[in-house]
């Protein structure tokens, strides 16, 4: 058997929001597509291209931007480094000219309106997520490929759904929670060392250390931007930026022109409980209001749930005394070896397990990063993992329009909070009386997933999306 192998950066990925699995995914579907009709010489000889959205994508898929993400894939736009306040005026052109540039190589007739085809009542089997790329050539061939967004921005080509993106040979191989503590048990190394001797069979420990330093600076500067934008959410349900007033509130007459001198504020503020549970909450909501807006945000491991693990990791800096290179590392490096866990043992998609697959597994990331930093035992950060995710079974995504505000945004807030009450309470107990282990709480995970009914996985037919009377309106 095949394991999967995968990296931090598999999990952490800079991209744009509003979600990993209906933007970012559907992105690099488009790319991907591209790249085969280059491959197969016959770029310049496409003269239409339709894409087909399945499932999931095609529910809630104008709420989260698919439209607009395979448009740009299709351009041969990078998720990295888009120019993301020119994303408006891009996608108007192509609207307008009613045409697109395949790579920016090769111009062809392309409708938005009729070229993007939403198939709400049609699903494919392997996966809620698909979407199928048509390609029309002008000597009459055609050429079809099928993709599934699986969920934190990884995808899987139809043909290929079982196979592993990466299959690469690592020191300490880890299928489980107990592949992990055997690892650590035997040769005495915390997780995150774990980590990072399999990272080393990728690239260097200098390398790897300064790409995680630049997964962090992208997560500062987007709660940064989060704390100092005010307005309205665009979709069209009018929910208010709340982190700027937050901000505003929490550092009444204070100065600063920077990061640096915002986070000194910060710090010097106090620790009283309001105060510090006033900037987690402020924290997650800067991230999850940018994500909204088709910002630039980290994958931790989604971007509905990218929140959580900056906020917890901002609260370790700002109130732990954590603001080292080596602590950060260090938490980023823990928090994505849980992720990886669930990722290969449950889910990571919200189509696929309703919000405990995003907000669940954040916070279950984040709770075993704080303990891992704080000192806490390799059994006490598991343990905080699995309480974690304990108190997220069941949970449901039903956003509210489709869109990736409510109750989605707020949830992160919980998810962090609940990350940090994990690891406190991890850490004050003796892992080796408790009654649920990591790998337990995974297999639950996973089996509640199954059992859940569809309207309460990402499609908005069931929960909130029914039963808030918001009427959408143009914006």
């Amino acid at each position: 058997m095949n394991r999967e192998s995968i990296s931090i950066f598999d999990i952490f990925k800079i991209g744009v929001g509003p979600s990993s699995s209906h933007t970012l995914g559907p992105w690099k579907a488009a790319l991907m597509f591209y790249d085969t009709l280059v491959e197969k010489g016959v770029l310049h000889n496409v003269t239409n291209i339709q894409v087909l959205l399945y499932g999931s994508l095609a529910k809630t898929g104008k709420g989260h931007g698919t439209d607009i993400a395979v448009m740009l894939g299709l351009s041969g736009q990078d998720p990295v480094t888009f120019e993301v306040n020119s994303l408006n005026s891009y996608i108007e052109n192509i609207n307008i000219k009613k045409e697109i540039l395949l790579g920016g190589k090769n111009s062809i007739v392309f409708n938005p309106i009729s070229d993007i085809v939403f198939l709400m009542g049609e699903s494919l089997p392997f996966h809620p997520n698909a979407l199928t790329f048509l390609a029309e050539c002008n000597d009459g061939d055609h050429f079809a490929e099928t993709y599934y967004s699986i969920g934190g921005g990884f995808v899987k080509k139809e043909g290929q759904e079982n196979q592993s993106s990466d299959t690469k040979e690592l020191p300490f191989p880890i299928d489980n929670a107990s592949d992990l503590l055997h690892w650590c048990m035997k040769t005495g190394l915390s997780i995150s060392e774990i980590v990072m001797e399999n990272e080393n069979a990728w690239r260097s420990e200098m390398d790897t250390r300064k790409r995680i330093l630049g997964i962090w600076d992208t997560m500062k500067a987007c709660i940064y931007r989060g704390c100092h934008t005010k307005g309205y959410l665009p979709g069209g349900l009018n929910v208010s930026r709340r982190a700027f007033d937050l901000n505003k509130k929490l550092m009444p007459n204070r100065e600063y022109a920077d990061f640096d001198q915002w986070f000194s504020n910060i710090s010097s503020g106090g620790n009283g409980f309001q105060y510090t549970l006033d900037w987690v909450s402020c924290f997650a909501l800067a991230v999850n209001e940018e994500n909204a807006s088709f910002g630039r945000v980290v994958t931790a491991p989604t971007n509905g749930a990218a929140g959580v693990i900056p906020a917890v990791l901002m609260y370790f800096i700002s109130f732990c005394n954590g603001n080292q290179e080596d602590k950060i590392i260090q938490f980023l490096l823990t928090a994505s070896e849980m992720g990886s866990i669930f990722k290969k043992g449950a889910t990571i998609s919200a189509a696929m397990g309703g919000c405990q697959a995003e907000i669940g597994v954040s916070s279950a990331m984040a709770a075993a990063a704080l303990t891992e930093v704080l000192g806490g035992s390799q059994r006490q950060c598991m343990m905080a993992a699995e309480i974690a995710m304990e108190h997220h079974l069941g949970m449901t995504c039903d956003p509210v329009g489709g869109l990736v505000q409510i109750p989605c945004i707020e949830r992160n807030t919980m998810g962090a909070i609940k990350a940090i009450t994990a690891s406190q309470l991890a850490m004050q107990s003796a892992p080796d009386y408790a009654k649920v282990s990591l790998d337990d709480v995974i297999k639950t995970m996973w089996q509640t997933a199954l059992d859940m009914n569809s309207k309460y996985k990402e499609t908005s037919d069931g929960g909130l999306a029914t039963n808030v009377p918001l009427g959408l309106s143009e914006c």
